[in-house]
């Protein structure tokens, strides 16, 4: 059963963050993700800190290949990358 995760990002780097981005999917195919939806300028209902300018809601087969995805050392450049970009929050929604 696939599980979804929701990245919420506050942008501080537009440059590192576009560099991101355009490695971003093949990351996430390397582990059987994929982005099933992303907004650029989400709306906020509620925020308890800072309001964030990037949402995307992911997708992978099971918690390991999620897991797998942000633990790959293969990967770090590319996580680091989002890191320098924005200040990220990854939550995994439960099915």
């Amino acid at each position: 059963m696939s599980i979804q995760a929701l990245a919420i990002i506050t942008i501080t780097d537009r440059e590192s963050l576009g560099a991101y981005r355009e490695r971003a999917a093949e990351a996430l195919a390397r582990h059987g993700g994929s982005v099933l939806a992303a907004d650029p300028e989400p709306l906020v209902l509620e925020a308890a800190s800072d309001t964030p300018d990037m949402t995307a809601l992911l997708s992978f087969p099971n918690l390991e290949a999620a897991q797998a995805w942000r633990d790959d050392p293969d990967l770090a450049d590319i996580h680091a990358l989002r890191n320098k970009g924005g200040k990220s929050t990854i939550v995994v929604l439960p099915s």
